[in-house]
């Protein structure tokens, strides 16, 4: 697993297109797992801050309580429809770590917290992969870094 400055030392190019495609959209699709071990998914927003990844959680929310019992997580760009533009999207995976320490929160949350208290959680990655057209589109190029075997390509025609 890595933080999300780690993987950006690695793999520059792949880190700069995961994150205009998490930046195109406020709101991202986050998968946790409940209490049985079945999937929840949740409208989430990401921070990116001190070479970190977090992502923030109301207070005692359902998804703050999955990845208080359970820390592995799965985050997808949000994307429009095909005939609107689709250029691609990106997809990490891995376990998040919370955070209680208070000058830590107001740093990273920067004013962005809300009203009351709120959850704060580092992102440690073990995969990032961003799936894209080329222009002109002739074929689906799905690029990916996974922790210990770094960044591959793949082109699907």
């Amino acid at each position: 697993m890595a933080s999300w400055g780690e993987i950006e030392a690695q793999a520059p190019e792949l880190v700069a297109a995961a994150r205009e495609f998490l930046d195109a959209f406020v709101h991202k699709t986050l998968a946790t797992l409940r209490r049985d071990g079945s999937p929840r998914i949740s409208g989430s927003e990401v921070i990116f801050a001190e070479g970190e990844l977090w992502l923030g959680s109301m207070w005692q929310s359902l998804k703050a309580r999955d990845l208080q019992r359970d820390s592995r997580f799965a985050l997808h760009s949000g994307s429009p429809d095909p005939d609107a533009g689709w250029r691609g999207d990106a997809k990490l995976a891995g376990r998040v770590e919370e955070s209680l320490d208070e000058e830590l929160r107001t740093r990273v949350f920067g004013g962005k917290g809300g009203p009351g208290p709120a959850h704060l959680f580092r992102c440690e990655i073990s995969e990032l992969v961003v799936v894209s057209l080329p222009d002109p589109p002739e074929f689906l190029a799905i690029e990916s870094w996974h922790a210990g075997r770094g960044v591959t390509r793949v082109e699907r025609r």
